[in-house]
């Protein structure tokens, strides 16, 4: 499988970290976004940033910044469909912006899983829970997105269940899907 365009989700409120842009909260003395970057960059073909704020920051880091084409921060799959429109064809690998320790080896996994059957997407399964914003997505799924776009709001892990995504184990690497989402998570 050629290597995947690699997408940072970082198009949020931020309600819970304050109405900060999580991306540019500090955690251990950098930027989120830039050490989710740093993970990501091996991994992928090259890497685009979805947020709605602060975007002339975010493409002062060297890759390309899109903003959410649907009003009133409408969530992640949106940013998914920014991103396909932006780059049709790609197979996407997302990931979201507050988890700076996501796995060396999270789109060799996934992209080991998908190779191996017929599903549209790979998502993360970290032991306990469901991690649906960790995704290896096929281009195929660009117009089926849209349309469910165009009916309203989605909830990410029930279109994923919707669309016969297989899952994937990472249960020996719970720690990687922790996410930053309050300022007391940024302590340690």
């Amino acid at each position: 499988m050629h290597p995947p365009l690699g997408l940072v989700l970082a198009g949020g409120q931020g309600r819970r970290m304050g109405g900060r842009n999580k991306g540019w909260v500090e955690y251990q003395g950098r930027p989120l976004v830039e050490q989710v970057i740093e993970r990501l960059r091996p991994q992928v073909d090259s890497i685009v940033i979805s947020a709605n704020t602060d975007i002339d920051r975010y493409q002062a880091l060297g890759f390309p910044c899109l903003p959410d084409t649907r009003p009133d921060y409408p969530g992640p799959l949106a940013g998914i469909a920014a991103t396909w429109a932006h780059a049709p064809g790609h197979t996407l690998l997302c990931v979201p912006v507050d988890a700076p320790h996501l796995p060396p080896n999270l789109a060799a996994r996934l992209g080991q899983a998908l190779g191996s059957c017929a599903a549209p997407a790979a998502i993360a399964h970290d032991g306990e829970r469901l991690q649906p914003l960790f995704a290896l997505l096929r281009p195929e799924l660009a117009a089926r997105l849209e349309t469910d776009l165009a009916r309203g709001p989605l909830a990410v892990g029930r279109w994923f269940r919707d669309i016969g995504a297989t899952v994937v184990d990472f249960s020996d690497q719970p720690g990687a899907f922790v996410n930053l989402n309050t300022p007391e998570d940024l302590v340690g």
